[in-house]
């Protein structure tokens, strides 16, 4: 199994580490490390966590038409996205589903750096090459350069020993940094809800920028278990189980991630797959929608497990959950039917034939600390 799956460039980092390592979207990637899940989870809370996520999928567009062309994809402002600020984004599908989740980083001179999820990136590639690749140039850089992500309250003091200008950078904010000689790019963001960067970093120089950065002390090697538990107790949606195809971003509760000059009012009003289907929802609601849940109890509440009312009828299902290390106790995100999703309705998860006790809760169920200056 194992040799058909892909690796990273810190592959090797990982086995010396004594990385548990299992087949995630395609690639042999950490699980944990030998401090284990829940410290793991609490050490990037408390200091800094380093995370490879170089399989997710880098891609750049270039030229005058780029921005206007994205824009016919995504429901996102991209024309007045300001050079060096990256926002969050959605492709979209005629139906208003959700075909992937992306970072787009402005990097100046007609050119946007795209981070999109792993096992979405090379359909995500034909995506772009397909409907707007006759009116930019659409270049894949898979194969070229790895993904770091520092994270926790102490990720800017470390990385500022390497690079004291990114001290300034702020919440979103995307820029050009030489790290140990190399040219890498880097963002103020995270999937943790803690504040912290991501790091671009050409192939060759990863292992040894990870190296560099897993020597300061304040820093620890955290894997997918940590980051899953990370970005759950930030209500942070994981593209394939919180939203999908048939998951429309008024039903995800990402109507924020609408640019308001995209919306129906808006001076740039749709354009984007799926726009009339979303607009119809926005003005006329939906029949469920994502919330966050709070088990009354110490069960956790596992994906897949449905959701009942009082009355024992099926209102919804979890879409993520698991045991919530900073908060010690469970969490979990769901979808259910609208009239069960005001905040603390009482509902019930069925776990293994039993009925434990929910309440709909407001997200994120950590506050999250991103800085913002």
């Amino acid at each position: 199994m194992s040799e058909t799956l892909q690796k990273t460039p810190l592959h090797a980092l990982h086995i010396e580490l004594g990385a548990r390592m299992v087949p995630f979207a395609g690639f042999d990637m950490p699980v944990q490390y030998p401090l284990g899940v829940l410290k793991e989870h609490l050490h990037t809370r408390e200091q800094a966590g380093l995370f490879d996520v170089s399989h997710m999928g880098q891609i750049i567009l270039r030229g005058k038409d780029a921005a206007l062309a994205l824009e016919s994809l995504v429901p996102v402002d991209i024309v007045d996205l300001p050079v060096g600020m990256q926002r969050y984004a959605m492709f979209t599908n005629e139906q208003g589903g959700i075909l992937d989740d992306l970072m787009v980083a402005n990097l100046g001179d007609d050119t946007l750096f795209l981070v999109v999820n792993a096992a979405c990136k090379d359909q995500d590639l034909a995506h772009l090459q397909t409907h707007i690749g006759s009116r930019c140039e659409v270049q894949p850089l898979f194969e070229q350069r790895a993904l770091l992500a520092l994270q926790g309250p102490a990720a800017a003091k470390v990385l500022e020993r390497l690079a004291p200008e990114v001290a300034g950078m702020t919440f979103m904010q995307f820029r050009p940094v030489t790290l140990l000689g190399e040219h890498c790019f880097i963002s103020r963001s995270g999937y943790t809800g803690e504040d912290g960067y991501e790091i671009s970093v050409p192939v060759e120089a990863a292992d040894a920028l990870a190296r560099r950065l897993l020597a300061e002390p304040e820093v620890q090697p955290i894997g997918l278990g940590a980051r899953d538990s990370l970005r759950l107790e930030a209500g942070l949606c994981l593209y394939g189980h919180d939203m999908d195809t048939g998951t429309t971003p008024i039903e995800a509760s990402l109507l924020w991630a609408i640019s308001k000059v995209r919306r129906a009012d808006g001076a740039r009003a749709g354009g984007f797959p799926g726009a009339e289907a979303i607009f119809a929802q926005q003005q006329h609601g939906v029949a469920r929608k994502r919330v966050g849940l709070l088990p009354q109890e110490r069960t956790p509440v596992r994906e897949g497990a449905e959701i009942v009312d009082t009355t024992d009828k099926v209102v919804g299902k979890v879409c993520s959950g698991g045991f919530g290390p900073t908060l010690g106790a469970p969490v979990a995100m769901g979808y259910v039917d609208i009239e069960h999703g005001a905040l603390d309705t009482p509902l019930y998860a069925m776990v293994r034939g039993k009925k434990v006790a929910l309440k709909v809760s407001k997200m994120p169920f950590v506050p999250q600390r991103y800085y913002r200056g």
